[in-house]
């Protein structure tokens, strides 16, 4: 069962009366014992509440991370169950509310749900959460039976003392747990006894999803809501020249018409085809601003301009450059990657109700706190009067990572005093999206006379969203991000040098996408490596295995990749065959990918093999899953999609001109999972990632053509 918290202190109060519970907060321990020890003042309630909650109604798992179509909700629970000793069907969940002192991603600095951190940052924590309220419950059945803790045992949340023939339930020990002291140390299960981790378990929010009952932010209704869709000016810095409020106002169902700082307008209407009419009779006529000049063609001029100064240093090993200059073979390049949209199934929306007291909220953000901030300052309401009502999302892939559109909802709507909806048109979404940057990256490489690299740069230009989004990550002049998978990569190096210019483009706003930096450099890596193999009539699998001495794991997944797939075999005329290798994320995965190029010159998807090693794997089948829906979301991508400008606008609206893969389009997808004992790595990115290199190379096997800049789909035509 899945239910929504709405806030920290809805959530609070809601616990303050339930009668017999443990909740348990996990901090560190003196803090606990402090809070303990208040709790044991006021209430058998143990309070404040973290990560489990054990009361009458049963166990809830309080979630700090939130479910996007990864799985994470189900992985999550499967941590916490592993150490309460639960099955999944004891178990209820519920979204965190805004609360960054409990709930920070500590890889992130926030309450938030991105870069694939959630079972990395999870994996140790839920964990001990888990099995410190065991231990709580099992002290306080023993203290209540006068026997030792050791003495009993834990079966599908009933304590048990065999030598007794006692038992009590979780439910009926929380409140005498709740007294107890909350332990300092908390002895983890070997990974020799776990039942739940490491078993193929069925996703916890599949059932609401296939009978209708899981409620998206799109779905929310309260009583008395209205509907609104909203336009905002094409080009960015543009606002509103003239509008026919008249026209809309007169037509059935328009209640009000809102606007923003005159770049956004909104209409409200009893129902969403009200808002749409009543928005299409207001005939907006836009001033386009400062950016109306700004092209695709404009912008990367810009960018192949700024490119060819000096940029902030991101590594060097030796000197780089003097190894390429005396090398055998020299190489060098120019590799492209376009802005991306993020165009998740579930375009942008937000409920809001917004009184003179306080605000209540109903969204799908992978930012609570930030969302709960933004409307907060709009509003000018206290930051605790402003409820977050957390949803699943229909997709994210990043762009739920920004709080622009509840910032902006709460702009329109602030002095609204009933509940609205207002839904985005996929045209909107798409159209005022924050992109994936473009980047622009000069690569350069020497070989030796035995065909072994002895140097390599490579300079990546491009946005930087850290230095907006999180500026006390942006150290330097270098973005982490920009450059992750360039700077280092799996691969034997001694000469490296890589450097990092930023450059803003002008009118576009950019920010993460499911994998950022990875899904851009791990095509321009794998592809510069391929070209080096072929420039020294090396195999390029066998090349890569020869730059891997040092790197075990990436090894491992190659071998597996190049076997699984048949690599080396002949393939027919106009069949092609590529890899691509990547350490990102926390874990290792090779990619071979089968194609076939006609001669209508089409480029036909046969079969892509993966293989990955992401460490303990939580949940097989969600690395299955994630790997099956990573790598096609990336060929997609690598296939058709690029946001142009014209004008200063987009010239992508829709999934009409913003191509997606058909099913008949996509590739069989066949994973190969490594299991081992390290720590468990990210895998929600990781498929994407893997994507564009692994078609590049492809495509140069079956033409003999190197292309480089993405989409790759057009290049033949």
């Amino acid at each position: 069962m899945i239910t929504n918290l709405s806030s920290r202190r809805s959530f609070l109060k809601g616990t303050a009366l339930a009668t017999g519970g443990l909740l348990l907060s996990l901090q560190m321990p003196a803090a606990m014992r402090a809070r303990a020890a208040l709790a044991q003042d006021a209430s058998p309630t143990f309070v404040p509440n973290a990560f489990v909650k054990i009361d009458q109604s049963g166990v809830t798992l309080i979630l700090p991370h939130m479910e996007v179509g990864q799985g994470i909700y189900t992985s999550s629970a499967m941590m916490m169950a592993e150490e309460l000793e639960l099955d999944l069907d004891q178990v209820k969940l519920e979204a965190a509310p805004p609360d960054i002192s409990k709930y920070m991603d500590p890889i992130l600095y926030d309450q938030a749900t991105g870069g694939s951190t959630s079972t990395r940052t999870d994996w140790m924590r839920l964990r001990q959460a888990g099995a410190a309220a065991r231990i709580m419950m099992v002290a306080a059945a023993a203290k209540e039976w006068q026997v030792t803790p050791s003495g009993c045992r834990v079966e599908r949340g009933m304590i048990r003392h065999d030598a007794s023939g006692r038992a009590i339930t979780y439910a009926d020990i929380a409140p005498m747990a709740a007294n107890q002291p909350v332990p300092a140390e908390v002895p983890l299960k070997d990974p020799s006894q776990f039942r739940l981790i490491g078993t193929k378990a069925k996703r916890l929010d599949t059932p609401a999803k296939v009978d209708g009952s899981l409620v998206y932010g799109i779905d929310v209704m309260r009583p008395g809501m209205k509907f609104a869709t909203l336009a905002i000016a094409p080009v960015n810095g543009g606002s509103v020249a003239s509008m026919d409020e008249a026209a809309a106002r007169s037509l059935k169902g328009v209640i009000d018409i809102v606007r923003a700082k005159d770049f956004a307008v909104a209409v409200i209407g009893d129902h969403m085809w009200a808002a749409k009419k009543g928005l299409d009779a207001l005939n907006i006529e836009w001033s386009q601003g400062p950016n109306a000049h700004v092209t695709t063609a404009s912008i990367v001029a810009r960018m192949d301009e700024v490119s060819a100064g000096d940029g902030a240093v991101a590594r060097q090993e030796k000197d780089a450059q003097a190894s390429i200059a005396s090398a055998a073979t020299k190489l060098s390049a120019v590799y492209h990657s376009p802005f991306l949209s993020h165009s998740p199934l579930e375009p942008l929306n937000c409920t809001l109700h917004i009184r003179e007291d306080g605000a209540d909220v109903w969204v799908g953000t992978q930012v609570p706190v930030r969302a709960q901030k933004a409307v907060a300052a709009v509003t000018g309401l206290p930051q605790e009067k402003v409820a977050i009502h957390n949803h699943l999302m229909g997709g994210a892939f990043g762009r739920r990572l920004e709080e622009d559109s509840v910032e902006l909802a709460a702009e329109l709507m602030k002095d609204i005093r009933y509940p609205v909806k207002l839904v985005w048109t996929r045209e909107q979404d798409m159209t005022h999206d924050y992109y994936r940057p473009y980047y622009y990256d000069r690569v350069t490489a020497g070989l030796d006379k035995d065909g072994r690299l002895v140097g390599r740069t490579h300079k990546v230009t491009g946005s930087s969203i850290f230095a907006r989004y999180a500026p006390a990550a942006f150290t330097g002049g270098v973005d982490i991000d920009a450059v992750d998978g360039a700077a280092e990569t799996p691969y034997d190096e001694e000469a490296v040098f890589a450097d990092y210019v930023r450059h803003e483009p002008e009118g576009v706003n950019t920010s993460w996408w499911r994998g950022v930096g990875p899904t851009h450099n791990v095509f321009v890596v794998e592809s510069f490596i391929d070209e080096m193999a072929h420039a020294t009539n090396q195999d390029p699998v066998s090349f890569r295995r020869n730059m891997l001495t040092r790197n075990p794991r990436a090894l491992a997944v190659l071998d597996l990749a190049a076997e699984k797939s048949g690599w080396g075999e002949k393939l027919p005329a106009g069949r092609g065959r590529g890899v691509s290798l990547q350490s990102a994320f926390g874990s290792y995965l090779a990619h071979v990918l089968d194609i076939e190029i006609g001669s209508d010159n089409v480029i036909r998807l046969l079969r892509s093999v993966i293989a990955i090693d992401c460490g303990i794997t939580v949940n097989p089948d969600t690395v299955k899953a994630q790997m099956e829906g990573g790598v096609l979301f990336g060929l997609s991508s690598a296939m058709f999609n690029r946001v142009t400008f014209t004008n200063g606008a987009v010239d992508q609206t829709n999934f009409d001109t913003y191509r997606v893969l058909r099913i008949n389009e996509a590739p069989k997808v066949e994973v190969y999972q490594i299991h081992n004992g390290e720590a468990p790595g990210g895998v929600g990115e990781a498929g994407t990632s893997a994507a564009a290199g692994a078609l590049a190379n492809a495509i140069f096997s079956a033409t003999g053509k190197r292309f480089r800049s993405l989409p790759l789909a057009e290049v033949l035509v």
